[in-house]
């Protein structure tokens, strides 16, 4: 009976560390200031490890989702549409040093939540962190814009974050607009394909083939054949590396 008991009690401790093992890594860039890291979570949340600071983005799934990696030093939050602004997983999370970076959209739905640390920015806006992190505000929007939209220009923000001589651009919900075409040196893309909320496979290609990022992760894709994305960029003879990964595994 002892030996039945010890035998659950392991198994129990063994299903608990598989619950809650942290997400598994990869290595998004070198940078001239030590590797960038990757830890996909859902969807349009992902969280990087850069030099000693963590960046969680859109953070959703509750905080057993981060279970096992280190408390965010920098928050970005794209928009208030509950597949990237999740209230119960904010408060579930440590942010009591978190700098968290939203636009005014967001604010305004949070109230006076995180007001001590947070950094609310328009389109067009930088800052830098005390660690050497760069972050621009870009625009993600809808097209053609109109009142319809279920995301107006202005109303969220897409993010270019410099990480050493390295940049990351974070498209947030966008369709392949201007600003995004007219991107300049993107190092590691990561670019929403999500009909009928942002744009296709097809209009997606289209756009990354114009700024040509060195790396592409498709996110934010529920529903689309993103090995379609794939074909058609090769197709374009663009010299970008396309990293396929499941953001929806079970």
């Amino acid at each position: 009976m002892r030996r039945l008991a010890i035998l659950i009690t392991g198994l129990l401790v063994l299903a608990s560390g598989v619950l809650h093992a942290a997400p598994r890594g990869e290595t998004l860039v070198a940078t001239d200031a030590g590797p960038a890291t990757l830890y996909p979570i859902a969807h349009a949340s992902f969280v990087l490890e850069w030099k000693d600071r963590t960046i969680y983005v859109d953070p959703t799934g509750g905080a057993e989702a981060y279970a096992g990696l280190p408390t965010a030093d920098v928050i970005l939050l794209t928009h208030s549409h509950g597949d990237h602004l999740d209230r119960d997983t904010l408060a579930a999370l440590d942010t009591r040093e978190t700098i968290v970076v939203m636009p005014q959209s967001v604010a305004d739905e949070i109230g006076e939540a995180y007001g001590h640390t947070r950094t609310v920015m328009a389109n067009g806006e930088t800052v830098h962190t005390d660690a050497g992190l760069g972050i621009e505000a870009v625009p993600m929007y809808n097209l053609p814009e109109g009142p319809e939209s279920r995301h107006p220009k202005g109303w969220g923000n897409g993010y270019v974050l410099t990480l050493g001589d390295k940049r990351v651009y974070i498209s947030g919900d966008t369709e392949g607009t201007p600003e995004m075409r007219a991107l300049k040196d993107i190092d590691v893309a990561f670019v929403c394909m999500n009909l009928p909320y942002t744009m296709g496979v097809e209009q997606a290609a289209d756009a990354v083939a114009e700024f040509a990022p060195a790396v592409v992760y498709p996110y934010h894709y529920r529903g689309q054949d993103t090995e379609v994305f794939r074909d058609l960029l090769a197709a374009k003879d663009v010299p970008t590396e396309v990293r396929l990964r499941d953001w929806y595994a079970e």
